[in-house]
């Protein structure tokens, strides 16, 4: 079983998915806790079972080792355009059907769960309704619990555009473990300055980005409030929000956004569309370990850089994968500083795209899961009885 659980711990998901198949032991091995976590922490290591989900009208997968196609993700309700992927965490995607229809889906496992509903409740005595959403999707480790925060923000009923007149935000968290919402009601003051309308709905930069068990927001610079650029995190564990410190950039002019690479918080920063620089937090929290990490020129194949997000670095992180205006990948050469376009056929016009690796993480409802069981066990209680009565059928009317 040693050998046989090293050989399983190297294979990817879809093989063992099959392999589940091959006798009671092999079952009992890969629906292991234990054997879930270990495969899940080699495939981070060694890079392995990487995908990238891209988000356009629908929704498709690409296979990261080989980048040649782009296959529609089937999933259920995928007949549905407008479904919206928020996050991704240990290889369970976060799913945005509607504001009040939230889903967790495996894409490994086919494994798909519908979170309980919450309604967007305004502040009482107030007439407001609800604005922007911000959503965010990521593991507590200490407690292994994974989670959902969305942040409403509301505005005033009779004038929505009005940004002079700022209303609270509604903020609530869901637990799979306890599989119930729980809402925040120690909010920082600034969260009340943190939509800004242009910066937010381009390229969807409401969806929080997970690094060091905290998600994290943008919010943009607020020049009549005085108020700079400020990386807003919220911690998964304290369920408490916190300010995140910023790299120095060289030049105080630029407008910041936020991504990952490999579990590491990243800080973009635009100047004017014709630079990017991305800066690496080598140790979370230390303002001074962020690290430059490459930086991007407007070139003539690529004439303006109004967005790019860091996906993923190669094999031997020599290279890293980039996302640019939401229209085209490319690799970046650390070393010669170069940059090589990637075509993925199939892939659609105008997209957004997420990491996600292969996993067996476990997201089923566990009332199903114990409806299933028991329906099962009377199945084959149902078997038996009906062998044992076969039986005695049998011996009676051989006695005869």
């Amino acid at each position: 079983m040693d050998v046989l659980t090293d050989i399983f711990n190297r294979l990817p998901v879809k093989s063992l998915l099959r392999f589940k198949a091959l006798s009671k032991p092999c079952r009992s091995l890969i629906d292991d806790p234990d054997f879930i976590h270990n495969h899940l922490s080699r495939s981070i290591k060694t890079r392995s079972n990487l995908n990238i989900i891209l988000k356009g009208l629908h929704l498709y997968s690409v296979e990261f080792d080989s980048l040649d196609n782009a296959v529609p993700l089937d999933y259920p309700l995928s007949s549905g355009a407008g479904t919206e992927v928020f996050g991704s965490c240990n290889g369970v995607l976060a799913f945005r059907l509607t504001d009040k229809n939230l889903a967790f889906f495996n894409p490994s496992t086919r494994q798909f769960r519908r979170l309980p509903v919450s309604e967007i409740d305004p502040p009482p005595g107030e007439s407001c309704k609800s604005g922007y959403i911000f959503y965010g999707f990521g593991q507590d480790v200490k407690t292994n619990d994974y989670k959902v925060v969305r942040m409403a923000k509301f505005n005033k009923a009779d004038d929505e555009e009005d940004e002079s007149y700022f209303f609270d935000y509604e903020v609530k968290v869901y637990s799979l473990k306890k599989d119930s919402w729980r809402k925040i009601t120690k909010l920082p003051r600034y969260l009340r300055f943190m939509f800004q309308f242009f910066y937010h709905l381009l390229h969807r930069r409401g969806y929080g980005v997970l690094a060091g068990g905290v998600l994290h927001w943008v919010m943009p610079p607020q020049i009549k409030f005085g108020m700079r650029n400020t990386i807003v995190g919220f911690d998964l564990g304290t369920e408490e929000f916190i300010e995140v410190p910023q790299p120095d950039c060289a030049d105080k002019s630029y407008l910041l956004d936020v991504g990952v690479l490999e579990g590491r918080l990243c800080a973009v920063c635009n100047y004017d569309q014709a630079k990017i620089d991305v800066w690496v937090m080598k140790e979370y929290g230390v303002k001074e370990s962020w690290t430059p990490l490459l930086s991007v020129q407007r070139t003539r194949a690529i004439n303006t850089l109004a967005f790019l997000k860091p996906l993923a670095y190669s094999k031997d992180l020599d290279k890293v994968f980039l996302e640019i205006n939401s229209q085209k990948f490319v690799w970046y050469d650390l070393q010669k500083k170069k940059m090589r376009s990637v075509k993925i056929g199939g892939s659609p016009g105008t997209f957004g795209a997420e990491v996600y690796i292969g996993s067996l993480i476990q997201i089923d409802d566990p009332k199903r899961m114990q409806i299933e069981k028991r329906n099962e066990q009377e199945k084959l209680k149902n078997k038996s009885c009906k062998k044992r009565d076969d039986f005695l059928s049998k011996g009676f009317k051989l006695v005869l």
